[in-house]
């Protein structure tokens, strides 16, 4: 078995998903990508509905809503949702945090390299792929014209790269925030997951 916490950033219609769920099926390891909602709700008390609709969700922040109204934080509908995105996401960081300290398992999403940052055992993946290939996808799996899959793809990637840039400090998709980038489009799933445990493996020796 891996050693290894794995975190897997990805772009909308790139099989990010898949790949973390074959990945952690070829490691025998646990995989969280929905599923850490469902352990969120169990940890924090909030509704596993109200985790879903902030989910990898953009928020303005704390300091923002205070300059721009200094007496609506926590009383009107705007500072109410923003003190509920803060409260999701710091129930999903430890929940991250908690599942990780577990031992090896595959994140998706969710800021987890973030979450697990200062663990010596983390490799932070990221997938990629051209748009032309990523509409190609998202077409076919959701049934959808090339033109609303291209806007799904930029709302989702747009809304990914909001929450992980707004709460890393860092930039969504940028290289040198991950250990490697793999363009999936390359590659079939199977051969991008063979891929990526030569690396492990070469990495853990």
């Amino acid at each position: 078995m891996a050693k290894n916490i794995i975190t897997i950033g990805r772009q909308f219609g790139s099989n990010g998903h898949e790949i973390g769920q074959r990945l952690a099926e070829k490691l025998g390891i646990p995989f969280y990508d929905k599923e850490i909602l469902n352990e969120t709700a169990k940890n924090s008390g909030l509704s596993e509905n109200i985790l879903k609709s902030l989910d990898e969700k953009p928020t303005k922040s704390f300091l923002y809503s205070l300059v721009m109204d200094p007496y609506s934080y926590g009383f009107t509908s705007a500072g109410y949702q923003t003190n509920l995105n803060q409260q999701a996401f710091q129930a999903t960081y430890d929940t991250i945090k908690k599942l990780g300290g577990e031992g090896p398992c595959v994140f998706v999403g969710r800021c987890a390299d973030y979450a697990l940052r200062h663990n010596p055992n983390l490799v932070k993946i990221f997938i990629y792929a051209p748009v032309e290939e990523r509409i190609k996808r998202v077409c076919e799996r959701f049934n959808l014209s090339e033109d609303k899959a291209k806007s799904q793809i930029n709302k989702e990637d747009k809304a990914r790269a909001s929450y992980y840039n707004f709460y890393t400090s860092k930039r969504w998709g940028a290289m040198e925030s991950y250990d490697i980038c793999i363009n999936s489009s390359l590659m079939s799933i199977d051969k991008t997951v063979d891929l990526i445990v030569d690396y492990i493996k070469s990495i853990e020796k």
